[in-house]
This record gives structure tokens, C-alpha cells and sequence, in this order.
């Protein structure tokens, strides 16, 4: 019989070292924050050893792109379905590489819950 264990809910945001595969900064905030306001509160760092920024949709937003531009940063976000419609081809197929990227980082989550 499985039984349900009652947790709080929380998410980490983490800034990982693509090269080293390194955790250089985290944040863990309640469930119901915003996710793309924890890249303006200090995740992007220049001392990382690349200068792309690989993130899912949470974070894609005019005022974060507009951050990245300024400090030198490139992204590479995940593109959202359009409402009620659905997804380019050309979308899927950037997303789906994107993702290749991003795996690294869920194999630290997966470390972290475990």
C-alpha cells in the first residue's frame, strides 16, 4: 500500500557551470513564486564559464531578456505552445534541442531529491 507523505512545496533554481557541471549559485523559493524573478535576484553570473542561458519558459520574459542582452547574455529558452494552436515545427524541433542541453541540470535535481 503506498502512503501519501505531506511535504511543503518548494522549487531550487540553480546556476550550473555547463563545462564543470558545477552548482555556482542556488535559490530555493516557495512553490507559488515566480520563477523568472529568481533570475533577476543574482543567478546569472559572468564569471561562468559560458555565457548562454538555458532555461524553460517560466524564466522567458521581456524584462529577463532584456537583463540578459545588457550583461551579456545569450538565451536559449524554451519557446511556449501558442494558446489553442499547435506547435511550429521549427519550435519543436529548437525546444527538443534546447532540452538535450538542459537534461544536465534535471540529473542534478534528481541527485538533490534523492
Amino acid at each position: 500500500m503506498d502512503l501519501a507523505i505531506p511535504f511543503f512545496g518548494y522549487k531550487s533554481h540553480v546556476s550550473i557551470d555547463w563545462k564543470f557541471r558545477l552548482i555556482r549559485k542556488w535559490k530555493t523559493k516557495g512553490a507559488a513564486a515566480n520563477d523568472g524573478a529568481r533570475l533577476r535576484e543574482g543567478l546569472l553570473e559572468k564569471t561562468n564559464t559560458a555565457s548562454t542561458v538555458w532555461a524553460d519558459t517560466a524564466y522567458r520574459s521581456k524584462a529577463n531578456e532584456a537583463l540578459m542582452e545588457k550583461h551579456g547574455f545569450v538565451s536559449k529558452f524554451h519557446r511556449k505552445k501558442p494558446h489553442l494552436k499547435p506547435i511550429l515545427q521549427h519550435i519543436q524541433r529548437s525546444n527538443a534541442g534546447k532540452s538535450v542541453i538542459r537534461s544536465r541540470v534535471e540529473h542534478v535535481f534528481a541527485d538533490q531529491k534523492s
